[in-house]
């Protein structure tokens, strides 16, 4: 295994303390490639899903398995390999060296093609279905770019594609489509029709071409990325339209998007719809302030039409960085497993996307364990390294290392969730930093349930120091999950030290109750006061228990126990609940009231205690009460009233007793309120009251403004004004006088409007009556006379007779029908009006 020093080893990022996560992670290509490097130095690769091809400086090819083992040497040229080809199947390869020999051969077959120039062949691009009989070609670039085709007896035949630009330096082979890269620019050759369509022009004609050299890479088969010097373009091919071809070829290149960078581009590859790219560096030293070659980059940039965004960027640490040149990398990638390759002469380092496995590695080393466990709990299907559980313990314990045990102790629920030992672990350990109050919140109480141990152990450490909290953990945790005498008995002996320490009492009550002594928890809670007492009662209906403490119950809390107290009628009854409370006629006015409100029936026996109780503790209920009861003595009630100058309540008794000019004159002497004398006169409704209120109104002028303001519809105004004497003072007349004017004059106008009303109905009416009776009516064979119940018309047509049609359709024969008694000669249908459904006055007589 590869020993790797600090000065080697391939760095991630920059700064290793940056708290953004790299996208990708890398690893050197060891094994036989180190071997290689260490007597030889790279100088091209190129990548296949299967194997990887690395050719040397020393002319040596090599076929490589992904983890770099070696798996078969080709001795190609003593001299240095520019470029090493592979078709699509991998089973074809080209290979190009410096000194102008060419080979193309079956790695599987002995298809062999040997060719040698008389200049350094650059590049050499096999076909992508090389393997296919009838795509047997490839193209080679030293001065010129020539195709090469197999033809008849399997001979090949060169053909030149392109030469007079200097020499060629890439070509990259997709599809039917082909570009290189010469001095000039990059150009792209459609192999159908055999016609360039593009010539893309470098950008900065200063760089040196052989220095600075152009790198290709296809996205896809009709998208073209081009990077050279620090320029970069992304090309698209596209088919022209019919109207558009002339003498043009039937496609053309579109530049999608274009940028530049800050370095020098020394290779590029697709990553979704991002890209990877590899730059050359150069900084200035700080020692010798002589400008040098710095680590490489390895950047993925987000493309817009301008401009680019900066995904991540990484500086990596190859082994002999300071001697290389920006032709000496080169970026190759594996497109179905996102995989790229950097070479540069003395190392091979593979980046790869970062899997969730990796991430959650970078959150933990960063002490993020929220975001790693919440990243494993997402991805807990496809990750491989981690486990849920063990990402969470680690968190737990970083919690603890950092004292936020309540927070450890929260996410103990989450993490530990069923495992019973992991439990109890984690809870003797939070024992031994004295931590226990910290997890007794989080404790499981039903599946998974601890040991009753556990839970005892955590009620004394309560129990020792907080009251409070034993309190509430006795409330809140089940009783089955603990020994209960035990912690009985504990608690007891804390009392012996302090009997009346309220919360102890109030948890041993609890306590009693869940171990079903519930008489003595009953006595504990009424001791106490408790609330939870009305609850234990009706829970374990104990009832009879309480027949003797009703006083104290009602002490405690009167309307909780009056509404219980009704609520069960059927156990303690309404007699045995008011002689307890005798003694007590406040309570006992309490519980009446509220028995009252639910029934007026119920209590009526005690009706005529309740008016001296409404008197005495609640009066403003009192004239409520003797509205609403039907069974209470009025002349008892009117006589308390009277005692206690109630007078709104003696005026209503007066009232309902018949006494209407009592409770008036009551009214008006000890209320002097004439608004509440005149609704009391509305009310009653009796001309004589309205007499006697005028009676005494007549001599104070403020009530003869309430009477003008308030008698118009009642009482004809002008019984009061000529009463008013001649001189007389009165606040208010003409407002008053107006006021009655108005009131006449709307008076006026809604009779006329309803008399309107009555005339267009009756009109109507009539009009439809006469319309109704104007109709004729069908007299045949099938009518019956409703007197003799004989046929209506004779059976001898010929003979004359006299039939009466009323316009009810009732018919009779004249001589069947009574001789009226009135002198009018207006005869009504008998029928109908034995119904009483109004006359029907015969409408037509029909004689023959």
């Amino acid at each position: 295994q590869e020993t790797r020093s600090n000065e080697e080893s391939t760095d991630e990022s920059e700064e290793d303390e940056s708290e953004e996560e790299p996208k990708l992670k890398y690893e050197r290509l060891s094994n036989g490639v180190s071997e290689i490097l260490q007597k030889d130095a790279a100088s091209c690769m190129t990548v296949h899903e299967k194997f990887l091809a690395l050719g040397t400086h020393y002319g040596k090819v090599y076929l490589l398995d992904v983890q770099g083992n070696i798996t078969q040497k080709f001795d190609v040229s003593p001299v240095k390999i520019n470029q090493i080809s592979l078709d699509e199947s991998g089973e074809h390869m080209g290979v190009c060296s410096e000194d102008g020999k060419v080979q193309v051969f079956g790695l599987y077959s002995a298809e062999e093609f040997h060719e040698t120039f008389d200049c350094p062949i650059k590049i050499v691009a096999v076909h992508p279905h090389f393997v296919r009989s009838h795509f047997k070609q490839f193209v080679t670039g030293g001065k010129k770019l020539l195709l090469y085709e197999r033809g008849w007896m399997n001979r090949w035949k060169p053909s030149v594609l392109h030469e007079g630009e200097g020499n060629i330096r890439n070509v990259k082979w997709r599809g039917h489509l082909i570009a290189w890269a010469n001095n000039m620019g990059v150009k792209i050759l459609d192999m159908i029709s055999k016609q360039r369509i593009t010539n893309v022009p470098r950008d900065d004609i200063s760089l040196r071409p052989d220095m600075y050299p152009c790198s290709l890479c296809w996205k896809d088969n009709l998208t073209l990325i081009i990077g050279w010097g620090n320029s970069v373009k992304i090309c698209s091919v596209k088919e022209r339209h019919a109207s558009e071809m002339r003498d043009l070829p039937n496609r053309y290149v579109e530049i999608v998007f274009q940028f530049d960078t800050e370095f020098y581009i020394s290779g590029l590859a697709p990553i979704c719809d991002q890209l990877v790219i590899l730059s050359y560096v150069k900084e200035i030293s700080e020692k010798t302030e002589v400008e040098c070659c710095a680590r490489p980059r390895l950047d993925i940039v987000q493309p817009l039409p301008e401009s680019c965004e900066e995904i991540s960027s990484d500086a990596l640490t190859v082994r002999g960085f300071q001697e290389n040149e920006c032709r000496d990398y080169h970026l190759e990638y594996s497109e179905g497993e996102s995989l790229f390759y950097i070479i540069s002469p003395r190392d091979v380092v593979v980046a790869k996307e970062r899997d969730q496995d990796d991430h959650i590695d970078w959150l933990l080393e960063k002490k993020k364990y929220e975001e790693a466990l919440m990243a494993a709990e997402i991805s807990q299907k496809t990750i491989k390294k981690h486990k849920i559980l063990d990402i969470g313990l680690a968190y737990i314990n970083h919690l603890v290392e950092k004292g936020e045990y309540d927070l450890a102790a929260r996410k103990c629920q989450k993490i530990l969730g069923k495992n019973t030992e992991l439990w109890e672990f984690e809870v003797y350990k939070f024992k031994e930093i004295g931590q226990l109050k910290a997890i007794s919140r989080y404790l499981p109480r039903r599946d998974p349930v601890l040991k009753p141990l556990i839970y005892e152990m955590v009620l004394h450490e309560f129990l020792e120091s907080d009251y409070e909290g034993f309190a509430t953990l006795i409330k809140e945790w089940p009783g089955d999950l603990y020994n209960n005498t035990i912690i009985v008995q504990a608690v007891v002996d804390h009392l012996k030290k302090d009997p009346q320490n309220r919360t102890l009492l109030r948890t041993l009550a609890e306590l009693y109750t869940y171990d079903q002594r519930y008489g003595r928890a009953l006595e504990i809670y009424l001791t106490l006061r408790h609330k939870d007492v009305f609850q234990l009662i009706h829970k374990h209906n104990l009832f009879s228990s309480i027949r003797d403490k009703i006083v104290l119950l009602m002490d405690f809390d009167s309307e909780k126990a009056v509404d219980m107290l009704l609520d069960n009628e059927d156990k303690i009854s309404i007699d045995r609940v008011v002689e307890e409370l005798e003694n007590r006629p406040e309570l006992q006015h309490v519980y009446l009231h509220k028995l009252f409100k639910r029934d007026h029936h119920k209590g009526q026996r005690y009706h005529e205690k309740q008016i001296s109780l409404y008197a005495e503790y609640d009066r403003p209920n009192l004239l409520p009460f003797l509205r609403d009861s039907t069974h209470c003595p009025l002349e008892k009630a009117l006589e308390i009233c009277q005692q206690r100058n109630f007078v709104e309540e003696t005026v209503y008794l007066l009232s309902r007793m018949g006494n209407s000019r009592s409770a008036l004159k009551m009214i008006m002497e000890e209320l002097q309120d004439v608004d509440k004398a005149i609704e009391f006169a509305k009310e009653q409704d009796d001309g004589e009251l309205w007499e006697d209120l005028i009676l005494y109104s007549i001599d104070k002028p403020p009530f003869i403004t309430g009477l003008l303001n308030n008698i118009g519809t009642h009482v004809d105004p002008i019984l009061l004004i000529h009463r008013i004497k001649e001189g007389m003072e009165i606040p208010n007349l003409r407002d008053s006088l107006v006021k009655i004017l108005q009131d006449y004059n709307l008076q006026i106008l809604l009779r006329e409007g309803c008399k309107k009303i009555l005339v267009a109905d009756s009109l109507s009416l009539l009009k439809k009556m006469h319309r109704t009776q104007m109709k004729g009516v069908l007299v045949d064979e099938e009518n019956i006379c409703e007197s003799c119940l004989s046929p209506i018309l004779p059976s001898d047509a010929s003979k004359s007779f006299n039939v009466v049609v009323f316009h009810c359709r009732h018919m009779f024969h004249k001589e069947c029908l009574p001789v009226p008694n009135t002198v009018s000669s207006v005869q009504f249908c008998n029928i109908c009006s034995a119904k009483h459904r109004g006359p029907g006055s015969g409408i037509l007589e029909m004689k023959k």
